[in-house]
């Protein structure tokens, strides 16, 4: 494919920005942002868990109240029922509904107790998530400050790229692409070319464009960096 030397580094330079726009590129201040994202979602989720945790044991701890509550009407009613009761067989069924009645509140007392200390840790690990959560935002909003003072970010006007070139290299790209030769490997397949394959694409005159033995894509010579 004859193309001019003048011409190939404006090919080299369409096919270049054509590759970013398929792939727009995540600067590291970005990478950054989302990381922070994610941790501060997953430092959301575990805040919410250990929240909800407060919520049941405080439910828990409610119901151990209302079922103590209950308990002591009932052992209340036995004792009153008790003092007006005559029938030997209606007081013993008072007296052993009401001494159930009190062992039972004695065992609540001690549920109630543990929920107490339970509820404790649990309010401290809610709150010990909650300050994480906070740091987290923190955190955020600073890589986003960062992420907002990026420069913008320059786009290349393929439209005058491709109008400087003629027609039958631009068929030829649209149709198999082009990539740099370093002299070694090519930009599009990335394969390292044989000593002789290379010497071959090197031996085209300089307004010829090579193509890669290996992909076919169109290549661009350019001179290996320093």
């Amino acid at each position: 494919m004859h193309l001019s030397k003048d011409l190939q580094p404006v090919l080299l330079q369409l096919a270049q920005a054509d590759a970013a726009s398929s792939k727009p590129r995540v600067r590291p201040e970005e990478q950054e942002l989302q990381k922070l994202i994610d941790e501060r979602q997953r430092l959301t989720d575990a805040s919410a868990a250990a929240q909800l945790a407060v919520d049941d044991m405080e439910l828990e701890i409610l119901r151990i109240q209302e079922d103590e509550r209950k308990l002591k009407k009932r052992e209340l009613d036995d004792k009153r029922q008790l003092t007006a009761e005559t029938d030997p067989e209606r007081r013993k069924d008072l007296e052993h509904d009401r001494y159930a009645a009190k062992s039972r509140i004695a065992d609540l007392l001690s549920e109630l107790k543990e929920a107490h200390n339970e509820i404790a840790a649990l309010r401290n690990n809610r709150d010990v998530h909650a300050a994480r959560v906070d740091e987290a935002n923190r955190k955020v909003e600073t890589a986003r400050r960062a992420v907002d003072a990026l420069p913008e970010e320059e786009t290349v006007d393929t439209e005058s790229l491709r109008a400087k070139l003629p027609a039958d290299v631009l068929r030829a790209y649209d149709d198999i692409g082009a990539a740099k030769f370093n002299g070694r490997a090519c930009g599009g397949c990335f394969i390292q070319l044989p000593p002789a394959e290379r010497a071959e694409v090197l031996g085209e005159p300089e307004d010829e464009l090579p193509a890669c033995p290996n992909c076919g894509t169109l290549l661009v010579r350019v001179k290996p960096a320093e």
